[in-house]
């Protein structure tokens, strides 16, 4: 049966999810949810995912939500090559160790610099404070020291010496604020080292098409913005950036 995946690939859990997907040749039917437009707000897709977040997962009458739920549970379904997800005690809690990490770290800082310099500016119709931009970048740089220093150390991926979700889930995230002007990878060889390895691994045009729309996001113009969800679009930002 074809799982049906409620994704928008401005957002980065619905990158790692499409690209894992697409990479392990899953059969998915893509159901695009514009978060820009408030898609996700709507009751059609409360029935989905009454969380009102993207990615979403529909297998018959079974719903998921959630990123690395999702990703968990396509990978044990269709059974995907182990290195996703190691068998090895040890590796396994490797990766493990990343994903329990990265939500209040690389994911929570990537997005603040991206919306601070991509998306809010657009929904209050003047730029950020300087000073915002600026604490998010130091949260930035501080958490991607971390990552190189505690996650990454001098191994080619997160868990050894192959691909796991964990690379996967790290490189959408850390992607996300270049698509905002900065580049994370400059003055970083160590990190652009295993950038490069990524995307050899999941393949150069999976991963260019997976952030394509990513790439895109700048030129989004207020006039496209639905006025009925605007300022509770705005809202929402505002909160997530305390």
């Amino acid at each position: 049966m074809v799982v049906e995946l409620y994704l928008d690939l401005l957002s980065q859990p619905c990158r790692s999810v499409f690209i894992f997907a697409k990479k392990n040749n899953i059969p998915f039917e893509f159901k695009h949810v514009a978060l820009i437009q408030g898609q996700n707000r709507t009751k059609e897709f409360g029935k989905v995912n009454l969380l009102g977040k993207v990615p979403a997962l529909k297998d018959g009458d079974f719903t998921l939500a959630e990123s690395i739920a999702i990703l968990l549970y396509l990978a044990r379904k269709f059974k995907t090559p182990d290195h996703w997800y190691p068998s090895d005690l040890q590796k396994r809690a490797r990766v493990d160790e990343y994903l329990s990490w990265q939500h209040m770290a690389t994911r929570m800082c990537g997005t603040k610099l991206y919306l601070a310099k991509a998306l809010l500016p657009l929904f209050l119709g003047h730029p950020v404070p300087p000073e915002k931009i600026e604490e998010a970048l130091e949260s930035l740089k501080e958490t991607l020291k971390l990552f190189e220093e505690k996650f990454l150390q001098d191994r080619p991926f997160i868990a050894g010496t192959e691909i796991s979700l964990a690379d996967l889930v790290a490189i959408v995230e850390i992607m996300q604020p270049v698509s905002a002007g900065y580049d994370v990878f400059e003055g970083r060889p160590k990190l652009a080292a295993w950038r490069s390895r990524v995307e050899e691994a999941v393949g150069k045009d999976l991963f260019t098409e997976a952030h394509r729309e990513l790439s895109k996001a700048k030129d989004v113009t207020e006039d496209q913005l639905p006025p009925e969800m605007r300022e509770q679009i705005k809202q929402h930002l505002l909160k997530y950036m305390k």
